[in-house]
Parts: C-alpha cells; structure tokens; sequence
C-alpha cells in the first residue's frame, strides 16, 4: 500500500517537477506554458508571469490559451487593466472558453465596469447555468448597481450550488444584514462558521445579527473577534469603537476607532469620536491633533476650529508653537458655535472584497 505521507501533490509541486524537462528542452514553449499555469494556481504570480512571457517569446504564433494564462497571472497581481488587456489578446486569436469570459467579467467588476462585468458573466452562464462563480460574481455586480434583489437572487443560487464556501455564505449574510434581514442572515452566517470558524468576516456578521437583536454587548464581542482574526476589517473596529464610545469608556474606543480611521477617513462621525474620546479623558495633544484633521477634511467648520482654540489653551505654549508648526493653525472663531452631536448614521453597504477565479 502506498504512504499516503510520502506522496507529495499540488501546483506547487507540479511546477517544481517541470525544472528538469525545461533544463533539457530550454527552447520549448509548451513547457514554460504548463510551468506558468501551475505557479498562477500556487499563487507564484511572478514567476508565472516569467515563463509565460517566455513562452509567448519562443512561439511565434502562441496560442490564446498563453493568453489567458498570463492574465490570470496579472489579475493575481491586482493588475486590472492588464489583466484585462492579455484577455483581448486571447479572443483575438480566437479562443473564447467560459474560463476566459468569467476571468473577465470578475476583472470588470474588480474595475467597478459593472455592467460589462453582467455581460461576460451572462455569456459563462448561457453556456453553464450553474457556474456557481458566475452566479456569485454577478450578485457582487448588482449589489454594487444597487440592485437589491437581483444580488440577493443570484448569491442564494451560489450558495445553493457551492453551500460549503464561506465567502460565498459572507457575502449573501452581508447583504441581507445590510437590508435589514438578519434573522435569513443568521443561517447562512452558522453554517458559514462551521466550515471556516476563523472567517473573520463572518463573526463581523453575526454581530450586526446581534445588534439588530438590541444586544450590544454581545454584538461588540463579535466585533472583537473579527478584529482579532482579521486586522484590516475595519467595520468591525468601527462597530467595537462605537459601542465604547456610546457607552462612554472614551479610553476603550480610541483604540478600535483610531485603527478603523487609518483604514476609512469617511466612516460616519469617525474623526469626531476619536478627537471627543482624546479631549473626554484630558488627552489634550492627541485631541488637538485629530481636531485639527477634521478642520482639514472639513474647511470651514466652526466647531472644530473653536475646538482647536478651546484645546490649545490647555497646552504649553512652546508644545502648542510646535504643534502649529507641524500641522498649521486655522483661524480662532469670534465666539463658540453651538455643540454638533454626533448623527451616528448607520454605516452603508461597501462593495465586498471580491474573489479571484480559479
């Protein structure tokens, strides 16, 4: 019986095994080809990309398939338009496999060409109605455009056909929390969890559940495990920061809000809360600084401007000079303006993280 132990398997392996037979066939275009479409499936997007532009060097009349090998490799880089370029260069000799339209109806929506992006993935699902990637894809599409109903219609149909796919179970949750369907929500998100109990972005779900439920405390522990598992997830910084701050622990909600304000300058009453939660706990260097980012963002506003004012009157005159200095200094208002309260408007729907196609 064979060691199952000892086999070893994979792109990356497969890749590797190739150095031998294109040490001996150096000019052999093909084996370069195989080469790169092993290293775009192991993620080694510039090593693909190498033997691939060397295999398209090496033939003359290289085939579209080196093509869309290549724009794989360049979509796995992030490179759009690229990507999207290699693609063209596919059908212009001719090859148009539901492979190439789904790459370049997941490119067109990474680009936000939205309805481009519908029409390549219309073109996967006349051929194959239960391409569980073009249905995903096309969901992203129409939530981006809006359309609330048509997202939601075609990411339960992903879910139905690929039901052990957590971002697929993320997005559909995502959604119908953000139209206000959490207890639908709630089952995707379960099941989502047992798959990947560390899908950062599906603890976030759970807790908007929990806060629709009106169970904060909860919710905001949801929160942090998303942050903990997933530090760029900002919404859930956001979330957990609100929460200490409506509750008034000023010092618990710097931290949370401050990383969620690096991520997004323009979440709703960002820039206030950590300016208000610095000056509530007497850190007067911090809160002039971040009131003075929101004068900044937001020229003209006179409440921040007498905030600056107020602040610096309780700073060292040499501290406040070098501060002034570093950050500048914006006109002191005759009189104080009337207090702006916080909206606390509910966060809106941000486009998902997309996929990439495999």
């Amino acid at each position: 019986m064979v060691n199952l132990r000892t086999v070893k398997s994979g792109p990356a392996i497969q890749a590797a095994e190739l150095n031998g037979a294109i040490a001996r066939k150096p000019r052999n275009a093909a084996l370069y080809a195989r080469r790169a479409a092993f290293e775009v499936e192991a993620g080694n997007q510039t090593e693909a990309l190498r033997d691939i532009n060397r295999a398209i060097e090496l033939d003359d009349d290289a085939p579209g398939e080196y093509f869309l090998i290549k724009a794989r490799a360049l979509r796995g880089q992030g490179r759009l338009q690229a990507a999207i370029e290699a693609a063209a260069q596919a059908q212009q000799r001719g090859y148009n496999p539901p492979e190439l339209h789904l790459l370049l109806g997941e490119t067109n929506l990474a680009a936000r060409r939205f309805d481009l992006a519908v029409d390549y993935l219309d073109r996967v699902l006349r051929d194959n109605p239960e391409n569980s990637s073009a249905l995903f894809y096309k969901g992203l599409a129409y939530s981006a455009l809006r359309d609330t109903a048509q997202a939601l219609e075609f990411l339960r149909a992903s879910a139905l056909r690929a039901p052990r796919q957590p971002e697929v179970l993320h997005q559909l949750a995502y959604l119908l929390n953000a139209s206000r369907q959490p207890q639908e929500a709630a089952l995707y998100i379960e099941r989502g969890l047992k798959i990947d109990p560390a899908h950062a972005s599906l603890w976030y779900d759970r807790g908007r559940v929990f806060d629709y439920a009106g169970q904060p405390d909860s919710a905001a522990r949801h929160y942090a495990r998303a942050a903990q598992l997933d530090s760029t997830l900002y919404r859930a910084d956001y979330r957990l920061g609100l929460y200490h701050y409506k509750a008034k622990r000023f010092r618990d909600a710097i931290r949370p809000l401050s990383r969620a304000k690096r991520r997004s300058q323009f979440l709703p009453d960002i820039g206030l809360m950590v300016a208000d939660s610095h000056e509530q706990i007497g850190q007067n260097v911090p809160a002039w600084v971040a009131y003075r980012q929101l004068v900044r963002q937001f020229p003209g506003n006179k409440h921040y401007t007498f905030k600056i004012w107020k602040i610096g009157g309780r700073i060292e005159p040499i501290l406040l000079d070098s501060l002034r200095q570093l950050y500048g200094a914006p006109p002191v208002p005759r009189r104080a303006p009337s207090s702006l309260r916080p909206s606390f408007e509910p966060l809106e729907a941000k486009e998902p993280t997309l996929l990439t196609p495999r």
